[in-house]
């Protein structure tokens, strides 16, 4: 490997070695001439899917957020959160605090076709492991699609709530890639003493709501005062504005493209230029040594700058966890950090995963070890996890305090216990705070194991789970605090037992006076099998400062269960805001003419109460409510609102969520369907549909539901999970006379590949057991057709043997459920 590896060369390796081609956003061979609307243009549509903004530079200087009709679909209302740690309560006692930093570049998605506010796919990735990262950028941009990259709000919102800054990334890419130097003289044209495009850069991430950008400069060509105009344009921009810049070690002062693998006389001018701050942190590129981070580490001070302002980059996109790093010059054991580090492409844990619970897994190898413990990261392996370096962060510094451990993510959706809305999703402005210790059990006996569940959920789509063999007290540690205690503190925790009786459970606090040791306050029993809260009264503990919240369990039980839906800590009575009002349609479109449509939907946000986000319902015949997204904005796009037989109009209701969690009243317009619903068809086309799991991104459980086949080898649901299936909602109880499932074959793929063995279930309520309608052993043929006479509104395809040897991938190109 070259010692001048960049940050686009890895991509495109990287990509290789996972056995996958380079997405748009690693590369583009060919670039395409920008159109100077493009992203606007494509997304006009009144009620049309709104995604995350990209520019070239000229392109950027024609935005405005008042004519894009995307642009308020992609603001981030959450603030940056401040946020502390206390060295005394760190997990691992050889993890620093105050020292080396990691700053993380993720690609969520493609550049171009991002979704703005999560999407009806569960397969994501959900990142959960906030505490050890101080900066995240939203890696993207290539030559054909943009070269400068807005982050989702999405990924704003879930960052900031942890107090962790964002950037977007401004990108040229090499000439081999596309890269074409005049984008690199538009980037810095002037006018005046005034840079355009820096305007709109900080115009942007302020509209927007994120902290600044990441600039990856990689075309070849400069020279000397090009390199210099860059370093003034950052320089321009920090000055006026709040906009942060973290800039890429491959552009050398003098012009030329030449990495330097730390900080030198060639490129220190992009950190600090005499008095002159042009940056706040640099990214080095890969190929350091020890020696060099020593001297960049001298050099740094020497400018008047910190050394964990530098991030030492490692490149994990092909090998996660396998990857080869000096830790010792890095982090080393027995002496400070030498500087930060930098993550490249740590979502390989998800893009390789096999299912959601192979993704858990290996994130949490990835970060906090081989032993799921941060306190215990022994391994003869290379990589010991993240938490053995760095201590955690924790954003919980003021009241109220709740997290329903939701993951941003889940196969469903509740709302205080009760099922709203079926079917996958993704939305990461719903992702809770995570536990800061995942996970730390205390136990004399066996160990209880912590986990978060997605099988059942108080809010949103998971749980936190306690499992196994009670026979000692166990003290399991969450979250890091400081919460101050008043006369009317409240602590709230939501239970879930198999059976009433008593919890085994104790809530446990400890405070700043003796922060390592817990106070435990009894949850007492359950009256049943349900959601049930227990209230509890903090005010002999007024004046004192809370420094962790967790949970003990004690007594006898080998096959201890208990789900835990929500923990909150709050002052006085919950608070319900003000009710939003003027909610308005801004644009529909058809989804199938007659039947469904596509929702862009606004609202004046509540005057009074502190709301967390705002909840949008359809209000059914039968006074019932269905879910249909959550949002902390003003706007929210619904991907699909079906019509019920022939009404003529449908109710939607936009209510305020506090962050005590209290509910507004509801504010309502009213959606008039025309045109006369399709008699039938195949039913499950474009409904929302959930899997076990799924072989990359672009292979979810939509494209089995998408109504087509000949969209290329992923055009298709793909897993290689142990579980296999794929979960279709047909949105209420349907006559079915016949399936169809088109396997691979019918994509273009070899007969081989066709699914061998599978059953069809149904169910007409999600509380209902399957039933088995269909089943199939020893097929052959690309595409089936199983004839029923059944009634059902769930239907799933379960595959007992994927392909006919021993490939393990199942690969289903549509599953039609037809019916009237």
């Amino acid at each position: 490997m070259s010692r001048r590896i960049s940050l686009l060369l890895s991509a495109a390796l990287g990509a290789a070695a996972l056995g996958t081609a380079p997405t748009a956003s690693q590369a583009a061979p060919t670039p395409a001439a920008p159109s100077p609307a493009a992203p606007a243009a494509a997304n006009a549509a009144a009620g049309t899917q709104p995604y995350a903004s990209y520019w070239y530079p000229n392109t950027l200087l024609n935005w405005d957020p008042a004519t894009d009709p995307d642009a308020r679909f992609n603001r981030s209302r959450v603030p940056l959160q401040p946020r502390t740690g206390d060295p005394a309560l760190r997990a691992n006692p050889n993890a620093r605090a105050g020292e080396g930093k990691i700053a993380s570049l993720v690609s969520f998605g493609p550049t171009s076709n991002n979704p703005s506010q999560g999407s009806a796919d569960p397969h994501y990735y959900a990142f959960g492991y906030w505490q050890y990262v101080d900066k995240l950028v939203f890696w993207g941009g290539s030559a054909g699609e943009g070269l400068i990259l807005a982050p989702n709000p999405t990924v704003i919102d879930a960052a900031h709530r942890n107090g962790v800054k964002v950037y977007g990334t401004v990108f040229f890419p090499p000439a081999a890639y596309g890269g074409q130097l005049q984008w690199v003289r538009d980037f810095v044209q002037k006018s005046g003493s005034r840079y355009p495009v820096a305007d709109k850069l900080a115009q942007a991430a302020q509209y927007y709501g994120f902290d600044g950008w990441f600039i990856n400069q990689e075309t070849g060509g400069g020279d000397s005062a090009l390199a210099g105009e860059i370093r003034n344009l950052m320089q321009y921009t920090r000055a006026q504005t709040a906009t942060d810049f973290m800039w890429y070690d491959a552009m050398t002062e003098s012009g030329p493209v030449n990495w330097q693998n730390a900080l030198t006389s060639a490129n220190d001018a992009f950190l600090q230029e005499g008095a002159r701050r042009t940056s706040d942190s640099m990214f080095l590129n890969f190929n350091w040594s020890s020696g060099g981070l020593g001297s960049s580490r001298t050099l740094a001070r020497g400018l008047g700058r910190s050394e964990y302002e530098l991030y030492s980059g490692i490149d994990t996109e092909a090998n996660g966890y396998n990857t080869g790093v000096d830790w010792n010059s890095l982090f080393p054991a027995n002496g400070p950090h030498t500087t930060s580090l930098g993550l490249y492409r740590p979502e390989w844990t998800w893009k390789s995963a096999a299912d959601r619970a192979d993704f858990l897994a290996k994130d949490a190898r990835y970060w906090v070890g081989a032993n799921n413990d941060p306190s215990n990261t022994s391994t003869s392996s290379g990589w010991k996890g993240l938490a053995s370096y760095v201590a955690e962060s924790t954003p919980i510094t003021a009241k109220p305090f709740v997290t329903n451990f939701s993951s941003g993510e889940g196969d469903f959706h509740n709302a205080a216990g009760t099922r709203v809305a079926t079917g996958g999703w993704n939305n990461l402005s719903l992702q809770d705070v995570p536990p800061t210790y995942q996970w730390l059990v205390s136990s004399t006996g066996a160990r209880l194991t912590p986990s978060v569940d997605f099988t059942d959920a108080y809010e949103g789509g998971s749980s936190l789970r306690l499992t196994g063999n009670l026979n000692a007290v166990n003290t399991v540690r969450l979250y890091q605090t400081r919460l101050p205690v008043a006369a009317d503190s409240k602590l709230s925790v939501v239970v879930r037992t198999p059976a009433a009786g008593a919890t085994g459970l104790k809530a446990a606090i400890s405070f700043t006076d003796a922060p390592t040791t817990f106070t435990t306050l009894d949850l007492g029993s359950n009256s049943g099998t349900g959601w049930e809260r227990k209230t509890l009264d903090l005010s002999a503990y007024a004046g004192r400062t809370i420094a962790q919240i967790g949970l003990q369990a004690a007594g006898s039980n080998p096959s201890y269960d208990v789900r835990i839906g929500q923990l909150a800590l709050y002052d006085g009575a919950v608070d319900a805001p003000g009710a939003p009002g003027g909610l308005t349609v801004l644009g529909a479109s058809d989804v199938v003419a007659g039947a469904s449509q596509s929702l862009r939907l606004s609202w004046t946000p509540s005057t009074s109460g502190a709301v967390h986000h705002y909840e949008l319902y359809r209000r059914n015949a039968d006074g019932t409510r269905g879910y249909l997204g959550a949002t902390p904005s003003d706007a929210y796009y619904v991907n699909r609102l079906d019509r019920v037989g022939t009404e003529a109009n449908t109710v939607i209701e936009v209510e305020a969520v506090s962050t005590e969690y209290g509910r507004s009243t509801a504010a309502a317009t009213t959606v008039s369907w025309t045109g006369t619903p399709p008699a039938g068809g195949n039913l499950a086309l474009n409904r929302p549909a959930a899997a076990s799991g799924q072989c990359n991104t672009g292979e979810g459980p939509a494209k089995a539901v998408n109504g087509t086949v000949n969209g290329g080898n992923g055009d298709k649901w793909c897993t290689t999970g142990s579980s296999k299936w794929l979960e279709v909602d047909l949105g209420s109880a349907k006559a079915l006379s016949k399936f169809v499932v088109r396997h691979a074959q019918a994509g273009g793929e070899s007969a081989s590949f066709n699914t061998r063995d599978f059953t069809v279930q149904v169910r007409s309520a999600d509380t209902d057991p399957w039933t088995t309608v269909t089943t199939v052993t020893g097929n052959t043929a690309g595409t089936t057709t199983h004839p029923v006479s059944t009634t059902a509104r769930y239907v799933r395809l379960v595959v007992t043997r994927p392909t006919q040897g021993t490939d393990p991938a199942a690969r289903v190109y549509e599953f039609e459920a037809w019916g009237a």
